[in-house]
């Protein structure tokens, strides 16, 4: 969504819980659903472990799916969502994306704007899980520095990338809150 800014910082959350959870999960759990690489050649050099998707051929109606990912994450990832969207955002909408994200050491995501007529009405925010000094993400032009502990809401219509030049994977929870007002 046009946030009107690259970046919006949310401010401190506890990612304790979350972070043992997806720092537990099995290399075959990163494998398993391939899509947005497939689909998006921006994420080759990335890994998701996906809890919820929207049916983006069937927008603007809502159809979200409930992915392998919901029985491994769902537990640690709806309190911190919830958490998030009840102190920044208006009730009633609906998450549409949610799913840890995994940008391998030496990787980069190439710059681009988020396409998908979905991400025009959504608040995408980021969550980190891990990082490194050697990670960057760049919004219209400018770096940024992502901490663990912190949450983020990034403008996806602007071009953005990320490149992890760490010798250490970075791990990142994303989810997309679209609001009732935004709702087709």
């Amino acid at each position: 969504m046009n946030i009107d800014v690259p970046l919006r910082e949310l401010g401190q959350v506890d990612v304790q819980s979350l972070r043992e959870t997806i720092l537990a999960q099995e290399d075959e759990a990163w494998k398993e659903d391939k899509y947005r690489q497939e689909a998006f050649e921006v994420h080759h050099a990335t890994e998701s472990i996906v809890m919820l998707f929207v049916q983006i051929d069937r927008w603007p109606d809502i159809v979200v799916n409930k992915e392998p990912g919901w029985a491994r994450l769902s537990e640690a990832a709806l309190p911190l969502m919830n958490h998030i969207i009840g102190k920044h955002y208006p009730p009633g909408g609906t998450v549409i994306r949610a799913m840890a994200a995994k940008l391998l050491a030496g990787g980069k995501i190439t710059p681009h704007v988020d396409k998908h007529p979905s991400f025009h009405h959504g608040h995408r925010i980021h969550v980190p899980i891990t990082t490194n000094p050697r990670v960057r993400f760049m919004i219209d032009g400018q770096p940024y520095q992502f901490k663990v502990g912190e949450a983020y809401e990034i403008n996806n219509q602007k071009t953005h990338s990320v490149m992890n030049k760490g010798s250490e994977d970075r791990i990142t929870f994303i989810f997309d809150y679209v609001p009732k007002d935004r709702i087709l």
